[in-house]
């Protein structure tokens, strides 16, 4: 979108209560430590400008002892020092670790494996998303919090649990299969919808009463994937069912301060995050870096635009990332000097308009004492303690950001309902995952330094130059008409091997490959022909110049469109390779092999060119530069100064330059 064509946040875009800056801080845990100590937190949070911290999270053992009875003497200490203070609090509701009276109370609560194995207590979210013993007691929870903390002058925000469905996104109790044959009953309607719906006279599957049908658990072979892909749509809306309860029970006492939850975009596949980003008055989300990916500012990038995306352009809050090493990787590698900065501004050039970690003091005990945090272990005598300190000093003066938008060049589209779907059992090749086409057309686009909005395929597009749609198997009939009405209109969509596949209910459409994208594309797909591993193909644009590409190739039919590139070998020698199709006003393009790196760079730049889109090859590609208008941000993630727009980013380094 167009500088100037981007709308500032809606008036009472709900910011954290009594925040006129951007948010700086992180998780609290002060029952973890002698209060003695408490004073000396709240003093060093204010010399390291620390001004919202998220507090409560995992305490329902110490609010709620035994059922029915609560003490909140402590949680009342906590929350007047830190408001004595002026620093404000995220106050969570501790919904994701029941307390042990909890499970052995009430045992039909815990969690069951798609194998039948009651799994045991002892981490968080030990319990069954589905059970109503949970649903009872988080909602009485959540209530009495409300009830006594909806007006207190310290609380800026209301955390709804913390990282739904992040260990326990599937349970297969019997509880949770009574459930899902009501979700289906609301889904479908009736049983001869639903057989229609899910192919069952296939391996003689029918379903002659409600009661006859089960969760997807272990099987001597694969499961229907229709049925498969209703119970992810099943678990990702009956954890919905527990935020939204919680939330109503805040919002009852508590209707002037903002509720979210925090989102795990990096690594939670099973929650339809569009689906949630209505139901929270602030996106939030937790972000942590794959430390052994070189890339992994790429990903930072990527999973940042995608937030700030489920928001709708909106500012929103990074609420949790790691000042340098986290706890659970196979290898947990630190942070190098000025990357904690520059990670933590990268989130906010495309869209933060806060910057909280976990957590504020270092553990001495539990699963996460390896955990990075605010304050070492080490105390302040640190490196990363100065860089902290450094930090909150910056951001305390950056404060004419905040509100602003980021200015968008591309589409890229993203659904989570595809993703499920593509990588569910016997697929063509084991080479088909979701993200890994994601990340290389957002990786290339993040190279030529365009930014990226992402988009749900029946969002509206007409905004956009250049929609990227990497890997959409499942493709709606709604999805399939807006795209259409997207190039008819003017617009340049480029599509990836494998989309159109199949319709919502995972069943192929009447007619040739790609289905309900045939038509637009202006071709049609005769046979998969995936590759075997190691196995390479070389394509050519008739003029010597040469394109090798891996995984995947295909038999394709021209039915309109024009072939670009050519098969020069390999099971299709002569076919075309990939596409472009005049349709209506615009153009879609379509590519039927995996090409990376300088390939897809070289044909990225004749989509662009169509486009009529400027991508920027005078700068390095270690260089990412993102406009929250008036405002230009420069990272350098090179070793070398760079110029951008007269001025000298030094490296390592991030520029916020105001332009005129």
């Amino acid at each position: 979108m167009a500088e100037a064509e981007q709308p500032r946040p809606y008036p009472g875009w709900p910011y954290p209560r009594g925040l006129d800056a951007i948010a700086y801080g992180g998780d609290y845990a002060p029952e973890q430590w002698p209060e003695e100590i408490w004073a000396q937190d709240v003093e060093l949070m204010r010399a390291a400008g620390v001004n919202l911290v998220s507090i409560g999270i995992f305490s329902w053992a110490l609010i709620e002892p035994e059922e029915g009875r609560y003490t909140f003497d402590w949680l009342d200490r906590a929350l007047e020092l830190l408001h004595a203070n002026g620093i404000r609090v995220d106050l969570g509701t501790p919904t994701a670790a029941p307390p042990p009276w909890f499970a052995h109370r009430h045992p039909g609560a815990r969690l069951v494996d798609r194998a039948g194995h009651v799994l045991g207590q002892g981490g968080r979210q030990s319990f069954c998303p589905s059970s109503p013993d949970y649903a009872r007691a988080a909602a009485a929870v959540a209530e009495q919090l409300g009830r006594r903390y909806g007006e207190h002058p310290a609380v800026a925000l209301w955390h709804v649990h913390n990282e739904f469905a992040g260990v326990n996104a599937h349970c297969y109790c019997d509880t949770c299969a009574a459930a899902f044959r009501h979700w289906l009953r609301e889904r479908h309607g009736d049983l001869a919808t639903l057989n229609a719906a899910w192919g069952t006279t296939f391996w003689g599957q029918r379903y002659g009463d409600w009661a006859q049908i089960e969760p997807p658990r272990v099987a001597p072979t694969a499961v229907n994937p229709a049925q498969q892909l209703d119970y992810l749509r099943f678990c990702s809306d009956t954890h919905l069912a527990n935020y939204r309860r919680e939330r109503d029970a805040l919002r009852r006492h508590s209707p002037g301060v903002p509720i979210t939850t925090n989102f795990m975009i990096a690594n939670c596949k099973w929650l339809d995050y569009w689906k949630w980003a209505g139901e929270v008055d602030i996106v939030a989300n937790d972000h942590y870096l794959d430390a052994a990916r070189d890339d992994r500012h790429v990903e930072l990038a990527m999973c940042a635009d995608l937030t700030r995306s489920l928001a709708g352009g909106a500012p929103w809050l990074l609420m949790e990332h790691s000042t340098s090493a986290v706890n659970w990787q196979p290898r947990n590698i630190a942070k190098r000097p000025g990357e904690l900065a520059r990670n933590s501004l990268a989130h906010v050039a495309r869209g933060a308009d806060g910057v909280l970690f976990f957590q504020w003091r270092a553990s001495r005990f539990g699963a996460e004492k390896f955990h990075s945090a605010m304050l070492p272990q080490g105390g302040t005598g640190t490196r990363i303690w100065r860089e902290v300190t450094e930090l909150g000093g910056r951001l305390a003066g950056l404060g004419a950001l905040r509100g602003t938008r980021v200015a968008a060049d591309v589409a890229v589209v993203w659904d989570w309902e595809s993703w499920w779907a593509l990588e569910l059992e016997w697929r063509p090749s084991v080479d088909l995952t979701y993200r890994e086409r994601v990340e290389a057309y957002y990786g290339q686009l993040w190279r030529d330094h365009l930014t990226v909005d992402f988009v749900h395929p029946e969002a509206d597009l007409g905004r956009y130059r250049l929609v990227v749609a990497p890997t959409l198997y499942l493709t709606t009939e709604a999805a399939a008409k807006n795209l259409d009405a997207y190039v008819s209109g003017g617009g340049t969509l480029l599509v990836s091997y494998f989309s159109g596949i199949v319709d919502a209910n995972d069943t192929v459409p009447d007619g040739p490959y790609p289905g309900a994208l045939r038509d637009l594309l202006g071709l049609t797909v005769e046979e998969f022909l995936p590759l075997r591993a190691g196995e390479r193909v070389e394509l050519s644009d008739g003029t010597g110049a040469g394109f090798s590409a891996d995984v995947w190739a295909e038999d394709v039919v021209l039915a309109g469109a024009q072939a670009v590139l050519h098969y020069v070998d390999g099971p299709a020698p002569g076919r075309p390779a990939v596409t472009r199709h005049q349709h209506g006003r615009g153009t879609a393009w379509y590519v039927s092999t995996r090409l990376a790196g300088a390939d897809l760079g070289r044909l990225m730049r004749q989509v662009y060119d169509g486009a009529g889109l400027d991508a920027r090859p005078d700068l390095p590609e270690t260089v990412e530069v993102v406009r929250r208008p008036p405002f230009l941000l420069a990272i350098n993630h090179g070793t070398a100064p760079v110029e951008v727009h007269g001025v000298t980013v030094e490296a390592g380094a991030v520029a916020v330059v105001e332009e005129g």
